[in-house]
């Protein structure tokens, strides 16, 4: 559906090209939220400010409500910004990123054996 609660055609439906994979992307995910990353590799632009530079995925963060939402790094001037996560977004990346910080402590594992 579209703003005006018109169904939206296929003709005028928004896409954008993955700066990171260069897969055709629809601005709308299937859910209806607006996306701004690609669901295959979750890359970005970085529209703000005029940069135009590639953003990473970098995190996931969890609101209170549950909500995952992806953050994204500039390349070029390392602004951070978080945006909800779409339903058909790469799952495996998806959990790759939320385990990271488990997988990868900063302190050594073998610390928890002297507790």
């Amino acid at each position: 559906m579209s703003a005006n609660g018109k169904p939206r055609s296929i003709a005028s439906t928004e896409t954008f090209q993955c700066v990171r994979c260069g897969l055709t992307v629809t601005a709308h995910a299937p859910d209806g939220v607006r996306r701004n990353h690609c669901p295959s590799c979750l890359h970005s632009l970085h529209l703000l400010d005029e940069c135009r530079s590639r953003m990473l995925p970098i995190s996931i963060a969890v609101l209170r409500t549950g909500e995952w939402m992806l953050i994204h790094r500039c390349t070029r001037c390392g602004e951070l910004t978080s945006n909800p996560i779409c339903g058909d977004d790469n799952q495996l990346i998806l959990m790759r990123m939320a385990v990271r910080p488990l997988a990868q402590p900063p302190f050594p594992l073998e610390a928890f054996g002297d507790l």
